[in-house]
C-alpha cells in the first residue's frame, strides 16, 4: 500500500489529483489502527537496535499545511521511543542568526548523531516554499547576482545535492508531505477557534496562507518534483483521515529502519569469555559487607585483564573494557 504514495521522481505528481483520503478504506480502519500500533511496537524495537549499533542515523521530516496533523502524528507514531536516542525540532521563522548564514545551516546543526533519530517538524524545503510564494528572497542580504526567481530552483538542486551527501555519510532520510485538503483544514480550524483547550493553535497567519492555497499547492508540486530521488524519496500521504495517514506514516519510518538492519554490537571470543569470568565472580561474592565483596570481586575481575572502578556515589561498577 504504501508504494502508491511513494514519489522517487520516476514520475511526475500533479497535487490536484493525488487523493487527500483513503479510498474503500473505512472498512479497514480497526486493522489498520491495530496495525500501526503493532508498527509503533517493531518501531521501538529497531531504534533500540539502531541507537546501540551506531552505524546509521535516521531523520525523519514532516512537511504540511497548517492544521494538516505534523504534530499529532509524530506524538502517536514515535510513542514508546527511547528519548535518549531521538531528538525532535519544531523549524520556526529564521532567525537575524540564522539568516546570516547559509540557509541550510540552522538544519545541519541539528543533525543527529549516527545511532539516533532526528524528527524535524517543518525543515529546509520552508525555504522553496513560503520562500518561494511570499518572495522572502527578495528581502535577502545576498549579492545582486544571486537575487532573482532563479535562487529557487538553485536551491531545489541544493537541498537534492544535501541529501544525498548525507545518504552517502550513513544517514536515510524519511520526507512525509501530510497532503490536507482545504475542506479538512477549514474544520480543523475551526475546532481550533471554537475549543478553549485549542484556541493557542490558531493564528492569524494561519488564514492569511489559505488565502494562498493555490500558490501552495504549485509550490509543493514543484519541491516534490524536484527533490524525489531513489534514495531520498517523497512519500505524499492522505492527510484528512488521521488514523490513515499516522498508519502510512509508521509504515514509512519502519520500512526506513528495515532497510538499515540496525543489529547489536556482538562480542568477540575473548570478551565473551571473560563476560563468564565476570558472572563467575559476582555470583561467587560472599554475603559480607559490601565494601569486603567489591573489594574481592575486584581482584578477580582484574586477573581477567577487567578494570574495575567506583562511580561518584561510592557504589560498585564494573568496566568489561578490555586492556
Amino acid at each position: 500500500m504504501l508504494k502508491e504514495y511513494r514519489y522517487d521522481g520516476s514520475e511526475e505528481i500533479n497535487l490536484k489529483k493525488v487523493p487527500t483520503s483513503p479510498k474503500d478504506m473505512k472498512h479497514r480502519k480497526e486493522e489498520l489502527v491495530a496495525k500501526t500500533a503493532a508498527n509503533q511496537l517493531q518501531i521501538q524495537q529497531l531504534q533500540d537496535k539502531l541507537y546501540a549499533d551506531g552505524r546509521e542515523g535516521l531523520i525523519i521530516l514532516i512537511q504540511a499545511r497548517d492544521a494538516a496533523g505534523k504534530d499529532g502524528t509524530i506524538k502517536h507514531v514515535m510513542s514508546g521511543v527511547n528519548p535518549q536516542g531521538v531528538d525532535v525540532y519544531s523549524f520556526k521563522s529564521p532567525t537575524h542568526q540564522d539568516l546570516a548564514h547559509d540557509f541550510l545551516w540552522r538544519f545541519n546543526k541539528a543533525l543527529p548523531e549516527r545511532g539516533k533519530i532526528a524528527i524535524f517538524n517543518r525543515s529546509y524545503y520552508e525555504d522553496v516554499l513560503i520562500v518561494k510564494v511570499r518572495e522572502l528572497w527578495k528581502t535577502y542580504k545576498l549579492p545582486d547576482r544571486l537575487l532573482d526567481s532563479s535562487i529557487i530552483t538553485r536551491r531545489y538542486k541544493q537541498i537534492s545535492q544535501f541529501e544525498e551527501y548525507l545518504y552517502d555519510n550513513g544517514y536515510r532520510i524519511v520526507k512525509i508531505y501530510l497532503n490536507v485538503s482545504a475542506k479538512t483544514q477549514k474544520k480543523r480550524f475551526l475546532e481550533r477557534i471554537e475549543r478553549p483547550e485549542k484556541n493557542w493553535k490558531f493564528s492569524e497567519a494561519d488564514l492569511s496562507e489559505r488565502g494562498l492555497w493555490k500558490q501552495y499547492t504549485e509550490a509543493y508540486e514543484d519541491m516534490i518534483n524536484a527533490t524525489s530521488t531513489e534514495h531520498n524519496p517523497w512519500y505524499v500521504i492522505p492527510a484528512d483521515k488521521k488514523w490513515f495517514a499516522r498508519y502510512l506514516v509508521s509504515e514509512a519510518i519502519l520500512n526506513a529502519l528495515e532497510k538499515i538492519d540496525p543489529q547489536y554490537p556482538t562480542l568477540s571470543k575473548d570478551q565473551i569469555d571473560k563476560l563468564h569470568i565476570y558472572k563467575e565472580a559476582l555470583e561467587g561474592e560472599k554475603p559480607s559487607t559490601e565494601e569486603d565483596s567489591f573489594e574481592a570481586t575486584a581482584v578477580e575481575v582484574e586477573a581477567a585483564g577487567g578494570t574495575v572502578t567506583k562511580d561518584k556515589d561510592d557504589q560498585a561498577a564494573l568496566d568489561i573494557q578490555n586492556h
